[in-house]
């Protein structure tokens, strides 16, 4: 029998029909007047969206390119950097310092865990030689979501640089660059953007500008001066993604006409859900309590062996239709993840929740069905009548 399938991974994320349409313009010419319209429509969107009067530099790479372009525009070799890691996208992170000479401390939680902004003060007060800090806002394999806040007022108060990886979390949670004083915001189109993978968007403060023009790593096509050049003509430096363009500015598009607080509270009211849902069915989160993401939920493994855990996740998406993730690195066979971010609302949460009920009975992970819907609709109810957004838990 065929069925739509429900991609529910923490990226790609599915893409709104507007988006599709958009994507599938005939191609123009990345060097003339309609590109260079495009282009600034895009820059204004993603300043509007990320709060920020930093130039925005756009590059035809994944989320990953956007976070080396930190690294090499940031540090030269031999140069004192701490990089916080609380999972694998932290931990890449980290290493791409050392794969470019750089001297890397790294402050390391346990997975599941959010980074301390005491620690972080301790480390620098330690190690008066770190120029910046990298730090993740929202952890993909984890779901865990830091206190960038909090951790940006002590990076800043040492006066260094700080550099945020936030590829699934920007666009979807709260987040002020220029309030948190961020030198470098690094997020990607496949995210939040509702727009295909192939674009990295990386915002740079002056300082960071400055500290790129004067850094000694080798580097060509991630070069933050060179980029910026073209794009104050209106141009990109290399052959953009054209058509992930087309398909992020009408997803910027969708997003200005629901507005930025209403677009962070859907998530948050989403993102309840799926968690009341989930403890309705007895299963466990990995995220500590106050940090859990509203983009993504890692769920413990109900049963020993990853082999059944394999078996559920190969059942809903082949009975089913339903797409998750699995875990990654020292987490695979131990967890899964519901991605909820993008183009989702209460309809599909009731979707997702419904379907993994009937995967962990077909399974006999569980006995029962009929948990997971109500402790949702109960979220909704509390909102309906708290007027309030659903928050963080």
């Amino acid at each position: 029998m065929a069925f739509a399938q429900q991609l529910r991974v923490p990226g790609p994320t599915p893409l709104p029909e507007r988006v599709v349409r958009a994507a599938s313009r005939p191609m123009i010419n990345h060097r003339g007047p309609e590109f260079a319209a495009l282009l600034r429509d895009i820059e204004e969107g993603l300043r509007w969206a990320l709060r920020t009067d930093n130039d925005v530099l756009i590059y035809p790479c994944s989320g990953t390119g956007g976070l080396e372009a930190a690294v090499v525009n940031l540090l030269s070799p031999g140069e004192r950097a701490l990089f916080c890691t609380m999972g694998s996208f932290g931990k890449r992170w980290a290493d791409m310092g050392v794969a470019y000479g750089a001297d890397v401390v790294r402050l390391r939680v346990e997975p599941g865990e959010p980074i301390d902004p005491e620690d972080v003060e301790r480390i620098l007060a330690e190690n008066a030689d770190i120029t910046t800090v990298f730090v993740t806002h929202n952890e993909t394999s984890t779901g865990v979501t830091n206190d960038i806040p909090a951790i940006a007022a002590v990076v800043k108060a040492r006066g260094k640089l700080l550099a945020v990886d936030s590829v699934s979390g920007a666009g979807c949670l709260p987040l002020d660059t220029d309030g948190c004083r961020i030198d470098v915001l690094v997020t990607g189109s496949q995210k939040g953007w509702m727009a295909p993978p192939g674009v990295a968007m990386v915002a740079v403060s002056a300082a960071a500008l400055a500290r790129a023009d004067a850094t000694t790593t080798p580097r060509w096509y991630l070069d933050f001066v060179r980029e910026r050049k073209f794009q104050e003509k209106s141009q990109t430096a290399t052959t953009p993604a054209v058509g992930v363009l087309f398909a992020m500015q009408e997803g910027l598009a969708m997003m200005r006409e629901e507005g930025l607080e209403a677009i962070w509270e859907r998530h948050a009211r989403v993102a309840s859900m799926i968690r009341a849902g989930v403890d309705a069915l007895g299963l466990r989160l990995l995220a500590a309590e106050g940090h859990r993401s509203d983009t993504v939920t890692a769920i413990y493994n109900p049963v020993d062996g990853a082999d059944t855990l394999k078996e559920l996740l190969a059942g809903l998406r082949t009975r089913h239709g339903l797409v998750l993730a699995g875990g990654q690195g020292d987490l695979a066979g131990k967890i899964f993840r519901i991605g909820h971010l993008g183009m989702i609302d209460d309809g599909d949460v009731y979707s997702i929740l419904a379907t993994l009920e009937q995967g962990l009975q077909e399974t006999g992970m569980r006995s029962r069905v009929g948990l997971a819907v109500p402790a949702a609709q109960s979220v909704v109810r509390s909102v309906q009548v708290s007027g309030q957004p659903a928050g963080v838990s």
